[in-house]
């Protein structure tokens, strides 16, 4: 206990020297040789990998594959872009596991139990939840971006430096339509997570109806696949440090620390309004629905920080999954409220759609009326639900309530520069929801424990 408590010191302190190295190498307050900020930086890093050493643990050594990928990006940037190689090797791996996964766990949870009704009512739970805690998201955002108004004032970049992006614009039998596989094939190709939720669910409907003889090999396969999968995750996440490490390496290689100097206002008004909604919105429901707070956050620690480096909610999700069963929250449960909150419970990306879109206007001059501004958020909760899968998704979102609002794209470009910035914090903000979602209605159905088991998650470093 004391060397774990004096190896955590060591670390603090060494977390402190490092913010005061890098303040002092940005400002002009002190000269300091550009080599000795360098070393000291390293020998920083150094302590930190110590500290891993010692404790052994998943979360611990991807926090410090963040710190070295940071730090090799912004050293050696022309080797940092390379380090995106590693993390699109993680992204698939973990994509292989998403299908089978969630299809196993939910007709295990369906067919298993032959509880049909438990189903429509846990669904109808769920939906009701999800609804709720979005349009809070969404005008939580709306408030914070007329609060700051980080987009007055702001230069539109040349035409020039536009990305190409697809506008897609869906109208409401197009959403609806997206709910519903035409080819399951097809939608484990284009990562459809919510058309393998609705055939899942289908298939276990219809397993669970079947007679005992009949259902019973089809339970046997689809419970020894889940319990595969998880196994499977655990291999996977071996890498999980390479990757996330990785991935920061080229987000600060490719972009460099000089664009937040540019765009600090509107990051930290989206920084500011998701910790608002952390503290405000999901706190207060983590409390009224007596989640252990300390051991809901050890449990999620894991997939939020995959998510942060990653800006994949996929990369987390299997993760995620295994942290709220040992939490202790039913696997019936987690298998079908986490894989549908993915495309109807995206709290961070609710918030930032509803900012982004009021920046849009902010930047080109545009007054929208308070009244406008709702009906833009009404919009919005309808059309962000009908993207999932779509590359960068929440700016083609973006770009389709921007035309249906007759605001102007070109403002668009500017927040693409630092999207994955900002996509860092909204991903973390969309796990760390659904995590919680998946507690609350658990204990909504009286499910979750009492006192759930405060025993250290499992070292996969070790085992």
């Amino acid at each position: 206990m004391l060397q774990t408590l004096f190896s955590g010191s060591v670390a603090a302190v060494a977390l402190c020297l490092g913010l005061v190295f890098s303040f002092l190498q940005f400002s002009s307050i002190v000269s300091v040789s550009p080599m000795v900020i360098f070393l000291a930086r390293w020998l920083i890093l150094g302590i930190f990998v110590g500290f891993g050493i010692r404790r052994g643990s998943l979360t611990v050594w991807i926090l410090i594959s963040m710190i070295a990928g940071a730090e090799i990006g912004y050293d050696w940037p022309a080797i940092g872009v390379h380090g995106r190689l590693f993390s699109m090797i993680f992204l698939r791996l973990i994509k292989t596991i998403i299908a089978p996964l969630i299809f196993s766990t939910l007709v295990v949870g369906i067919a298993g139990h032959s509880d049909l009704k438990q189903v429509g009512r846990m669904g109808f739970k769920a939906l009701v939840y999800f609804e709720v805690v979005t349009t809070l998201a969404l005008f939580l955002g709306l408030a914070a971006i007329n609060f700051s108004r980080a987009g007055v004032g702001v230069t539109l970049p040349p035409a020039a430096s536009h990305e190409e992006l697809k506008v897609v614009k869906q109208d409401m039998q197009e959403i609806i339509l997206h709910v519903f596989p035409e080819n399951l094939a097809k939608s484990v190709f284009e990562g459809q997570i919510l058309q393998i939720v609705v055939f899942s669910v289908i298939f276990g409907m219809a397993l669970a109806m079947l007679s005992e003889a009949r259902r019973r090999p089809m339970l046997d396969f689809c419970r020894s696949l889940s319990e595969v999968m998880f196994k499977f995750t655990t291999l996977v996440m071996f890498a999980a440090p390479l990757g996330v490490g990785g991935a920061i390496a080229f987000t600060v290689g490719h972009m460099g620390l000089g664009i937040l100097i540019n765009l600090f206002k509107l990051l930290a008004t989206l920084y500011a309004a998701l910790a608002a909604f952390l503290l405000f919105v999901l706190l207060p429901i983590a409390l009224f629905a007596r989640i252990p707070i300390m051991l809901f956050a050890k449990k999620i620690a894991e997939a939020v920080s995959i998510a942060f480096a990653t800006t994949s909610s996929e990369a987390a999700l299997p993760r995620a999954m295994e942290g709220m069963e040992e939490l202790g929250v039913p696997r019936h449960i987690v298998a079908f409220v986490m894989p549908t909150g993915y495309s109807f419970n995206l709290d961070g990306t609710s918030l930032y759609l509803s900012l982004a879109s009021v920046f849009v206007a902010q930047v080109a001059g545009i007054n929208m009326s308070l009244q406008e501004q709702i009906v833009m958020v009404f919009t919005l909760m309808l059309t962000s639900k009908g993207v999932a899968g779509v590359p960068r998704a929440s700016l083609v979102v973006l770009l389709g309530t921007a035309a249906s609002f007759n605001l102007p794209t070109e403002p668009i470009f500017i927040i693409l520069g630092i999207d994955e910035l900002m996509d860092m914090a909204r991903t973390s903000v969309n796990v760390i929801g659904n995590c919680l979602a998946t507690a609350v209605i658990a204990r909504w159905e009286g499910e979750f424990p009492e006192h759930p088991a405060k025993a250290p998650a499992p070292n996969v470093f070790l085992e």
